[in-house]
């Protein structure tokens, strides 16, 4: 059960981080430009990293790579459903012309459902979370190889 608590602490922690930074980044009309979404991979990638790092530190000798894939999986999925919604929100609600600033900033005057928009991003911040703890698995893996003596 405490395994599954520190899953939700930290995935709360980046979900609220990235929706911190999306709305500063609305508070100077940044939001719109795709190539700022670039920190969502690095607030997610160090979230994740430090989730893992803290979870083999509290089993020790019992952590299986299995048992650390599976957390930062899903810190990430939790992490990026939050995110998910409040952009659904916040783009349905809050900014209704959002979705169309964002799709007409990177294609031209092309009109594109909000639906389409938030699948994509949720999409995106899956591949993310699988792309990110695979990469932090290999630092944290208990390697099988056999030392060589030197003689």
């Amino acid at each position: 059960m405490k395994h599954i608590f520190l899953q939700l602490k930290y995935a709360i922690t980046i979900g609220a981080t990235l929706i911190s930074y999306f709305l500063i980044l609305s508070l100077f009309n940044l939001h719109t430009k795709p190539i700022l979404s670039v920190f969502n991979g690095i607030i997610v990638g160090f979230g994740i990293f430090e989730v893992i790092r803290v979870y083999k530190l509290e089993q020790g000798s019992k952590f299986s790579y299995a048992k650390g894939f599976s957390t930062g999986l899903i810190t990430g999925s939790v992490a990026t459903f939050m995110f998910t919604l409040f952009f659904l929100i916040f783009a349905t609600e809050i900014d209704t012309n959002f979705s169309a600033k964002l799709v007409d900033f990177m294609s031209g005057n092309r009109s594109v459902h909000v639906g389409l928009v938030t699948v994509v991003v949720a999409i995106m911040g899956l591949a993310t979370t699988l792309v990110i703890t695979l990469t932090c698995m290999q630092y944290f893996k208990n390697s099988l190889n056999v030392p060589v003596k030197s003689e």
